[in-house]
Parts: C-alpha cells; structure tokens; sequence
C-alpha cells in the first residue's frame, strides 16, 4: 500500500477518460436481435416499435431524474443505499491526462471529487517528486497542502520502503518489470454533508505490485475503505483529512492467476476513467 496517501494504487499516467455507450436498435421490427423474421403484419410490429420508443424513454427519464434533494446542502439522517442513477448534471470539468476539478457544490460533487482524488494519490505519479507535488496541490486544501507534500516526500522517498516493494531509489521499476499502482473505486457514500464540508467514504479495490517474469512482488488486489474529509474553497472540493481502513473484502473466486505477461499488457492498454456520482 502506498505510504500516507489514503489510497492504495491508481492509474498509471493519466487521472481520467471518457467513454461513450451507443445502443443499437433492431434492424427489423419484432426481432430483438436484427435478425431476418418479420412480423406477421405491418401494425403489429409498428406497435412494437412504438412500445419499445415508449419505454426506452420512461426509462431514461427516470434514470436522469433524482438528486435534487442533494443540492439544498442537507444530508438524509438514515444512511442507506445511496442511488447510482445519472442526475442528468456534467459531474466535472477535466482534460485528458489532468486530475478533474471543478466540481458542483453539492453532494454528489463531494463524492465525485473524493474518488477522483482517491485514483491521483494511488497512482504512479506519486512515486516521481514532480508529479507528486502536482497531486498534492491539486487534491488538498492550501491550508494542509504544504505539510502533507512534507511528508509525502519523506515516505516515499526512503529507501527501505521503496526496497520493500521492489523499486529503485529512484522509485522506478527495475529493468524488465512494470510497475502497478492503481485503485477502482466501487462506491462513495456521505456521512456528514454542508454547503461547505463533507465527510465521504470510498470503497474501492487496489492493485499494486511489479508484473516481470522475475518480480518478487507481483502485482495483488487489495480492498480498502476510505474516508475523506473535504472542504470547499475557491469554488472547489479540496481534501483536509482521512483515515483508512481494511474492507469490506468478497470472497474470492477461484480462477487463475494471469501472467505476468498479460498483466503487463493489461495495465499499458487499459486506461482509466473519471469517476463520478
């Protein structure tokens, strides 16, 4: 796990991606499939056609409704299953290869924020000096920033903790080997919500090691919860504070371990997202 930064693994470069879904609609009415059957007449299968629009739209409507009542800077006092269901709102402003940032003053801005962030201190980048000072000052609140890019530089840059994880002292990976640090969120939840702090829990999986036909420390999956205290300041959510802890862990299934070779390839060709509530 990586030292002091809330997050254990990230992506490898790049903080973000966008990803597009495109539906593909019958190419013949009353076969769901595109294939060659027709109806048995004309105005049955318009009806179906018309049933399926009909639907298809109830259900986007429903998807992008909800989340209104997030924005009036008051929290429920249950905390239950938080809706994974788009708002219907653009959750943040990002470039390729940037940590997003820009995020709406609101509830589900502090959760997009706190797995965002989670994903640049679990990443690789924080393992070179300018790309880790990049991170910290981007993440944190100016008030804190300074104090934890101190602490930061001290862990990883000691030379027993890189050894123990079977990088260089100047924290790159030895020849022929691939160095993975990254995290996937799965979930965020508010515990404490207002206009102007919020208390947020990530849950999320990590993956972490060296893939290369001689690493002894190949590449392992992990599971932790985070909680990140966020604060708002220039019109953004910033981190203040956070604690960790193991869990929750799922049974694992029994499949095969990949090659190193695989995970190597896997970790290049795979990118990562943006995540938002």
């Amino acid at each position: 796990m990586s030292p002091g930064d809330g997050a254990s693994g990230g992506g490898e470069g790049e903080y973000g991606g966008v990803g597009q879904t495109r539906t593909r609609l019958p190419d013949r009415a009353g076969d769901v499939y595109g294939g060659a059957r027709r109806g048995r007449s004309s105005s049955r299968s318009l009806v179906t056609v018309v049933g399926v629009v009909v639907l298809l739209i109830a259900a986007i409507a429903f998807a992008n409704r909800g989340g209104d009542s997030s924005s009036d800077g008051k929290s429920d006092d249950k905390a239950g299953a938080a809706p994974t269901a788009a708002t219907g709102t653009r959750p943040v402003r990002s470039t390729p290869g940037s940590i997003p940032s820009g995020y709406p003053q609101n509830e589900q801005g502090a959760q997009s924020a706190a797995a965002n962030y989670a994903v640049a201190l679990g990443s690789t980048g924080m393992f070179g000096a300018n790309e880790r000072h990049a991170i910290v000052n981007a993440v944190y609140a100016p008030a804190v920033a300074a104090a934890r890019q101190s602490d930061l530089d001290k862990a990883y840059s000691s030379e027993k903790f890189l050894t123990n994880i079977g990088l260089n002292k100047d924290g790159t990976a030895p020849s022929g080997e691939n160095f993975v640090s990254r995290i996937i969120p799965v979930g965020t939840k508010i515990t404490k919500y207002s206009s102007k702090n919020a208390v947020v829990e990530l849950w999320y999986t990590s993956l972490f090691g060296l893939s290369g036909e001689n690493s002894t420390n190949p590449v392992s999956e992990s599971w932790y919860t985070t909680t990140y205290q966020l604060t708002w300041i220039n019109d953004d959510w910033k981190v203040t504070d956070f604690t960790q802890k193991d869990g929750p862990v799922p049974v694992g299934r029994d499949q095969k371990a990949s090659t190193a070779d695989d995970m190597t390839k896997a970790v290049e060709e795979y990118g990562g997202f943006t995540y938002a509530r």
